[in-house]
């Protein structure tokens, strides 16, 4: 009997019977290719021009020409990328440059890029805590985290636990509950993508000091976005540079390429490039991208005003769907989601308003609580005005058709 062959049909039969069961609970992700760059309208394949409405590119810095550029030019100087890891083979100066932007971007003393943000947020955890500390997430943090604190936990036995979101007496009591713990760490994200809320930071930061604990933020959602300088959290709320450790991605706002950091004190930043397996055992990000990457944050310091502008449409649009009937959940983001109710009608919406030649995503259960299924609109700077007033013009047309409005 070739046990190889029983093993793989086993395997095969039981994926195919979970993919079934995706479609049977219309969770079955579809995928949508684009002929174009990524901005407030693209080709769609099968679709034609579409306007975006389902994109992190806050900024429209995606296909901004001064970014594009700055790409050509990192892929002429340093080539495709370093074809080892940065100890090995050297580590290009177009990285130590990115680092230093990112870390005076959001107020640290330095900053380590990685491939991901997923990669920064795994290596953070498993590389700097040990089994006589502890690490507490809020409930709704992004997935990263989550399975980033998995990992911590079998690799350095470390006690983790979550508290009720936004709850920060909670909190407080679990802080207490830790006291004998050598390092306590606090993870929340920034912006908590499926709602657009914002973490109340001053809150948090109140509870961490009283404990001793550190403080980390993944401001994936935030950077570009929060702040008159689109900074992130603490600017938005007057605590620029007061956050221990922040991550962030440069995947969305900063260009949307790809890549993440991980930005902190000088100390910790230097004990993460010598002992991250994220980082010690992958390759560095393309220089390309780092170049991409730089460019958009010298765009974003240079020219405040983008994140002005996007403040200005996301209030519109906001304003726009409130007085056609819709609920969208009250916030200062530009993540809007509109909260339908049940599974099939997030579904069925986004698919008649892709109909309409708008592009926005439905999120039911299990990704959102039983009852709570949304379609969640995403802002650009990029967008204007006429292009807002097209998309709401489709979500009233589409609503009424529902009888949602």
């Amino acid at each position: 009997m070739n046990r190889h062959a029983g093993g793989a049909n086993a395997l095969e039969s039981r994926i195919a019977a979970q993919l079934d069961q995706f479609r049977k609970d219309a969770v079955y992700k579809t995928f949508n290719y684009l002929d174009s760059p990524q901005a407030p309208r693209v080709e769609m394949e099968g679709r034609g021009r579409v306007l975006i409405l389902s994109s992190n590119n806050y900024l429209g810095l995606s296909d901004d020409p001064v970014v594009m550029a700055a790409g050509k030019a990192g892929i002429d100087e340093f080539g495709a990328g370093t074809a080892s890891v940065r100890f090995i083979c050297g580590t290009f100066t177009i990285h130590r440059d990115l680092e230093v932007a990112c870390a005076r971007l959001v107020g640290t003393e330095a900053a380590v890029s990685f491939v991901s943000c997923w990669n920064a947020n795994e290596a953070l955890p498993g590389t700097i805590l040990t089994d006589r500390d502890i690490i507490l997430s809020d409930q709704l943090n992004h997935a990263s985290i989550i399975d980033a604190m998995r990992l911590a936990k079998s690799i350095t036995k470390c006690e983790t636990g979550v508290f009720r979101h936004g709850d920060y007496g909670d909190l407080d009591r679990k802080l207490a509950d830790a006291h004998d713990r050598d390092v306590k760490i606090v993870v929340s994200d920034g912006v908590f993508s499926m709602e657009g809320s914002i973490v109340d930071l001053p809150a948090l930061l109140e509870v961490c000091r009283k404990h001793g604990a550190l403080l980390w933020l993944d401001d994936s959602h935030a950077t570009g976005v929060l702040g008159e300088r689109g900074r992130g959290t603490a600017e938005h709320f007057g605590l620029h540079g007061q956050v221990d450790i922040i991550t962030s991605t440069l995947g969305k706002a900063l260009g949307g390429a790809a890549g993440g950091f991980i930005a902190g004190s000088a100390a910790l930043c230097d004990y993460i490039m010598q002992r991250a397996r994220p980082q010690l055992f992958t390759n560095a990000l393309p220089a390309t991208v780092a170049a991409s990457a730089l460019a958009a944050i010298e765009i974003l310091e240079a020219e405040p005003e983008r994140v002005a502008r996007l403040r200005d449409n996301t209030a519109y649009f906001r304003q726009g769907l409130v007085r056609l009937g819709f609920r969208p959940l009250p916030g200062d983001t530009p993540i809007v989601p509109v909260i339908l109710g049940e599974t099939a009608a997030a579904i069925r919406m986004s698919q008649l308003l892709l109909d309409e030649g708008v592009f926005v995503t439905g999120f039911g259960y299990p990704v959102v609580p039983q009852g709570e299924a949304r379609v969640r609109c995403q802002i650009s700077a990029a967008h204007t005005r006429e292009d807002l007033d097209e998309a709401l013009d489709a979500f009233a047309r589409v609503g009424g058709s529902l009888n949602l409005v």
